[in-house]
Parts: structure tokens; sequence; C-alpha cells
């Protein structure tokens, strides 16, 4: 008995509050009084936040233009009909003439969008190689498995930036121009590249290699690039702090979409006599014609968008708001009725009694 009661008391928890479970403690009883304004205060509260949202979004403007080129939509159709479902022949362009009516209300963002491109594909999402694009040398020479069949290339050179995503990249280019009169010359606008990548992607996901003599170039020597590609990727830019890993528009793309169609920054509007917007006037979009999107049977297109408090256009939020409230308000109104009508019936049985 004595050693029983030793070793039970060994085991006992400590005779405190915490342990012994006799803190304070608080249950909400919840009844009509509480439980309906509740209801009917989220309700009002969801409904006009879905109106500002709602409201908002209906204020910002866009302008796109699909330029995939299917028979017969414009002059981009040349492009896509010489490359035949795969890529187009190098150095193909095109055009896309529009008007502005009235003032487009700056700042005003460029994107280019992309349909039917499953980014989201798992093979596909994981086909990249985070420790060579943070510029580690031994990921340089040796990419992981996940980036086959883009890991080494025919000649058995490591591919730098290996992977799907990378090979991948989108390389369409665009400029903009403005005639201000009636046959009038053409200005071009200028579009600020800069900034367009999430800070922690440009300043901390992705790195250069150190330097060789100075040289990216020598940095990047026996390696080979993406099969896709045209140039390797420390020519991406002639900017030198805008090439490599840290190349703005490749930054962009390696973040992946979670939907089959998606926008990614191409430029912003916001230097020059155009910081406040796009004036009145007929501006005419230069369009280098590169990427194949026909062999996958999806459309791109480049959209002009200003953004209000809440960002870009996007009214399914606001919609979203709007029918919650509505629900809370409803079935605030559906408990109200099944309480009057047991109240009632309550009070009528206790004066039968």
């Amino acid at each position: 008995m004595t050693w029983s009661a030793t070793a039970r008391g060994a085991h006992q928890p400590d005779n405190t509050a915490f342990t012994q479970q006799r803190l304070p403690a608080w249950q909400p009883l919840l009844s009509a009084s509480i439980t309906l304004p509740l209801f009917f205060c989220a309700g009002l509260a969801f409904i006009g936040l879905g109106l500002g949202l709602y409201y908002s979004s209906n204020g910002i403007k866009e302008l796109e233009y699909d330029y995939t080129g299917d028979p017969g939509t414009g002059n981009c159709s040349v492009c896509a009909a010489a490359g035949q479902g795969r890529a187009p022949p190098p150095r193909c362009s095109c055009a896309w003439y529009f008007s502005l009516p009235e003032f487009f209300q700056g700042p005003v963002y460029l994107y280019y969008e992309l349909t039917n491109f499953y980014q989201n594909n798992r093979r596909y999402g994981v086909s990249r190689d985070d420790a060579q694009l943070s510029g580690l040398q031994s990921a340089l020479r040796h990419p992981v498995n996940e980036c086959y069949p883009y890991q080494y290339s025919a000649a058995g050179l490591p591919i730098a930036p290996c992977g799907a995503i990378a090979n991948s990249l989108f390389n369409d280019s665009f400029s903009l121009w403005h005639q201000r009169l009636p046959g009038g010359p053409y200005v071009e606008v200028p579009l600020d590249r800069t900034g367009i990548a999430w800070w922690t992607d440009y300043h901390v996901k992705f790195r250069n290699p150190p330097l060789v003599n100075g040289s990216l170039a020598l940095a990047f020597q026996g390696t080979a690039p993406p099969p896709s590609w045209h140039r390797p990727v420390y020519e991406l830019s002639p900017d030198p702090n805008n090439t490599g890993f840290i190349n703005q528009d490749f930054v962009v793309w390696m973040r992946t979409a979670a939907l089959p169609t998606f926008r990614k920054l191409y430029a912003r509007i916001r230097q020059g006599n155009y910081s406040a917007g796009l004036p009145r006037g007929t501006y005419r979009v230069n369009i280098t014609y590169n990427y194949p999107v026909r062999v996958f049977g999806g459309h791109k297109l480049i959209n002009f968008s200003n953004i209000s408090w809440m960002g870009g256009k996007n009214p399914f939020l606001g919609i979203a708001y709007l029918v919650v409230g509505s629900l809370c308000i409803l079935t605030g109104f559906v408990m109200l009725v099944v309480y009057i009508r047991y109240q009632d019936q309550n009070d009528d049985d206790e004066d039968d009694e």
C-alpha cells in the first residue's frame, strides 16, 4: 500500500491551478438577444464592404487586346500563320492601333495575359532549382533531377536556368507610341520596366553567381541556355543590374500562377508627360511576336489597366462579400421568425399551466 501510494503520488501533476484545471473560465451562453444582433451586424458590415469593393472595381478602366493572331483578327495573324502552331519566325512583328476619346487616369499598368496555360501543373511547378537560382556555384554545375528533361543539354552541359518553367519564359516584347494630333508623328511613351517583380523575389530568392574576373559571362561559362532560348541568361538585358537570374521579366515569370488564365506585369507608365495617365489621342503598340500559344490552344493578350485602393479590377470579391452579407441577414431573419414562433408557444404553455 505504501509503495503504490508513493508511486501514484509521483505521477500526479503539481497541485497548481493550471495543472489541476482550476483556472477561471468563461463560457458564453448564446441567446437570441446576442446571436441575432451579431448576424444582422455582420451582414450589414459585409454588404457595406461588398458595395465599396464592387463599385471601386467597376471604376477601374481596362483596355484589352487579343493578339493571338486568329484568322481575320488583325495583322498579328500573319505572324501566327507563319508559325503554323510552332514558334513564329524570328523578328516577326505586328501592331495594334487604338484611340482614347478621354483621359486614361494613371497610374497605368501594362500586363500580358495568357490563357489555357497551366502553370499550376505539379510537374511543371517543381521543374526548377531554387538553389541554382539563388546563385550557388555547385547548383549551377549540378542541377537537381526535378529539372529533367531540361537538366542537361544535348552536349551534356548543365542548363542554367534549368527546368520547364524557365524554358517556357515569355519572350514577346511591346513598345507604346502616341500620336497627339491627327496626321502628326508618333512619340514613344516611356515604359518603366523596373520594380515589376516582388521585392522578396528580386532581393532574396534570386541571385546571380559570383562574378569571375568581373564578368557574369565567365561565371556562367560551361553552362547552356534552355532549349527554347535564343540567347544565354547573362544576355537577357544590357543593364548589368537587370540580367542573369535577377532579370525582372525572368523573376516575374518564375512566380507561377495558380490558374490557367493569368496576367503578369510587363511595365508601368509613370514617367515624363505620362506620369498622371494617358492623354487623349491615337496610340500604337508595336508587338514583337515570338511566343507560340496556338500549339496548346491558348491565347495571348495585352492589357492596360489602372488601379484603386483595392488593387486591380476584381468584381468577384465585392460580389462574394455581398452574397455572404445577404446570407447572414437572411439567416438572422429566419432565426428571428423561429424565435418569435417558439417564444409565443412557450408563453402559451406557461399560461396553460
